[in-house]
């Protein structure tokens, strides 16, 4: 299963296991918030991660859980879905907890985001988040909007406060970063700010597309490898999404596999299947010789022709993979004159 290989260290990504202590100790905390049940989620024409709120108190985000109410403005957030924090940060709110998914280390963001904290946040834990931890800093607010998508997991989260969690369609880290952005935009009461975040965003990938119609109508293989093995990510995930929106086409013999995870195994058998008019490779907890050094890698058409990009460089590679409205503007100043040098 090639579900690991998009997180840090190569560790696998299996389903949330909640401890019977995490559970009687948050089934006895009241709830602070509330998620509408599912009749009034039904009745709402609003698309998933949408709101009538437009800035004000009470808030409403949709979710694949149903309809949370956000009361009031939220004073102490906890960010824990992938790259939740940096969309806080983007919209002035500094989390006092986060999880750091890409093992950035110091405030747990990556260089674009350098500087944003005042005050260095809690580190909680990605795949398995520490319940504990989270309720002693007592948040008001959890954000949780790409992340697995377990019921459990965010059944015990809105034990503790309100949580965003992923959108309908958003499991298994499927929310795009327009989505991302709105709901937590909606859910700190800033939804207009979330709106023009995503506008100006959107103008950098057309600046970037209308700059480069090279890259539009070929196909693409966004993937990586770890110490386990080759792999590849398909459509409504963050890397591919991103190549999309450049005007590229994810490879069809990958999407032929695509399952309900973000990406598909490749095996050396058949690596053939990642060639395309451009790869783009990134080495996870690995060196990227492994990849570039890879006779069988070396045997494929587009790398004999000079048509494949390996992410050698850690801050461009994980700014490509957290594809935050933060790490964007950062990525596309850096990869998109590598796509474009590469198919030259």
């Amino acid at each position: 299963m090639f579900a690991h290989l998009s997180l840090p260290g190569g560790r696998g990504l299996r389903r949330l296991a909640t401890g019977t202590t995490a559970v009687a100790l948050l089934g006895a905390l009241a709830a602070c918030g509330s998620s509408d049940d599912s009749a009034d989620a039904a009745g709402s024409s609003a698309p998933a991660g949408s709101s009538d709120s437009s800035g004000a108190f009470p808030a409403k985000v949709e979710t694949k859980f149903g309809t949370v109410t956000v009361e009031s403005e939220p004073k102490r957030v906890v960010a824990l879905g992938w790259g939740d924090a940096e969309t806080a940060l983007a919209l002035g709110v500094q989390p006092v907890g986060q999880s750091d998914w890409l093992a950035f280390g110091g405030d747990g963001v990556g260089p674009w985001a350098k500087d944003l904290y005042d005050k260095s946040p809690e580190t909680i834990g990605t795949l398995e988040p520490e319940y504990e931890k989270i309720a002693a800093l007592k948040p008001d607010l959890i954000l949780d909007t790409k992340s697995s998508g377990d019921r459990t997991r965010y059944d015990t989260l809105s034990k503790i406060a309100p949580t965003i969690g992923v959108p309908e369609g958003g499991d298994q880290y499927k929310t795009g970063w327009k989505q991302q952005t709105t709901m937590v935009a909606q859910a700190l009461g800033v939804a207009d700010e979330g709106e023009k975040l995503v506008a100006d965003t959107e103008k950098k990938f057309t600046a970037a597309a209308e700059e480069h119609p090279e890259f539009k109508g070929r196909t693409i293989t966004v993937g990586s490898r770890t110490s386990a093995g080759w792999g590849a990510y398909v459509h409504g995930t963050d890397r591919v999404d991103f190549v999309e929106q450049l005007g590229f086409e994810n490879n069809p013999e990958i999407e032929a596999e695509a399952g309900e995870g973000f990406s598909v195994t490749v095996s050396e058998e058949n690596l053939q299947k990642l060639d395309a008019d451009l790869m783009v490779m990134a080495p996870i907890g690995i060196d990227a010789s492994k990849i570039s050094d890879d006779p069988l890698y070396k045997a494929l058409p587009a790398v004999k022709d000079g048509r494949d990009v390996v992410l050698d460089d850690s801050d461009i590679s994980q700014a490509f993979a957290t594809n935050s409205v933060l790490s964007i503007g950062y990525a596309l100043d850096k990869v998109v004159p590598l796509f474009a040098d590469a198919l030259k």
